[in-house]
C-alpha cells in the first residue's frame, strides 16, 4: 500500500526536484516554454510517462505555460509515486 509522506520526508524529496513546491497535500510546479507547440509536445510526452506509470498529474495549459499538480487522490495527499512522478516530468522537460 502507498503512504502519505510525512512534512520531513516531503521536504527532502523536494529538494532534490527542479521548482517544485508545495505541501503534504499536493505539489506542485510551473514552467514555461518557448511556444505553444512545445508546450502540446511535452504534454503529450508526460501523458505517455503518466499512462506507463498509471498515476497522472493534472495539467493546467495556458499557451505556452504549463502547471503541474501532483497528489496520489485515493490516498489523499503527497505520496512517494508524486515524487517518482515529479522526477520524470523534470526529465522530459530537461530534454
Amino acid at each position: 500500500m502507498v503512504e502519505l509522506l510525512n512534512p520531513g520526508e516531503l521536504e527532502r524529496g523536494l529538494t532534490g526536484l527542479h521548482g517544485w513546491t508545495g505541501d503534504v497535500h499536493e505539489i506542485s510546479r510551473t514552467v514555461n516554454l518557448p511556444s505553444f507547440a512545445a508546450a502540446l509536445d511535452a504534454v503529450a510526452r508526460i501523458g505517455e510517462l503518466a499512462e506507463r506509470m498509471n498515476h497522472h498529474p493534472d495539467i493546467d495549459i495556458r499557451y505556452q505555460t504549463l502547471m503541474f499538480h501532483c497528489a496520489t487522490h485515493a490516498c489523499g495527499g503527497v505520496t512517494d509515486l508524486d515524487l517518482r512522478l515529479a522526477a520524470e516530468i523534470d526529465s522530459i522537460l530537461a530534454a
